[in-house]
């Protein structure tokens, strides 16, 4: 009885890693979300564009909305200019060729030489392209 007592004990501490594991494609999907995250922070134009699908839906939590073209354009003329982006709590699902990243994102910004700070909530759309991860649709929204 005792056996079994130590077992289920055991069982208890190793099952929030068993949980929280993730599969080859939430890996590959986290690293298009990193490679994308340090994309923004750079500014670097030809490192956006690896990223990004051609047909991009970025919405920002004030309503507006980019194209691929607009996006990238703000983080290389440094309109937007994010000096460091953090990530907290993220979770990624992926089905097939879809995949869906929620995180915290909290940023330091200095948009037209203006110093900021924001945090907001965000669903990132990942697809797959020719075996690439690309980001097709990100929409913030502010915490309540």
């Amino acid at each position: 009885m005792k056996k079994y007592i130590a077992l289920i004990w055991l069982f208890s501490l190793l099952l929030p890693d068993i949980t929280n594991a993730q599969t080859k494609e939430e890996i590959i999907v986290a690293k298009a979300a990193e490679k994308l995250r340090l994309a923004m922070i750079s500014g670097d134009q030809k490192e956006l564009e690896s990223i990004i699908a051609k047909k991009l839906s970025y919405g920002h939590s004030g309503g507006y909305v980019e194209d691929k073209k607009e996006f990238v354009e703000k983080l290389v003329s440094k309109k937007s200019d994010f000096v460091g982006i953090s990530i907290d709590d993220q979770v990624i699902s992926v089905t097939r060729k879809t995949a869906i990243v929620r995180h915290i994102l909290s940023a330091e910004t200095n948009d037209n030489n203006k110093p900021g700070r924001v945090k907001l909530k965000v669903m990132l759309v990942f697809i797959k392209i020719n075996g690439h991860w690309k980001l097709a649709a990100r929409q913030a929204v502010k915490p309540i």
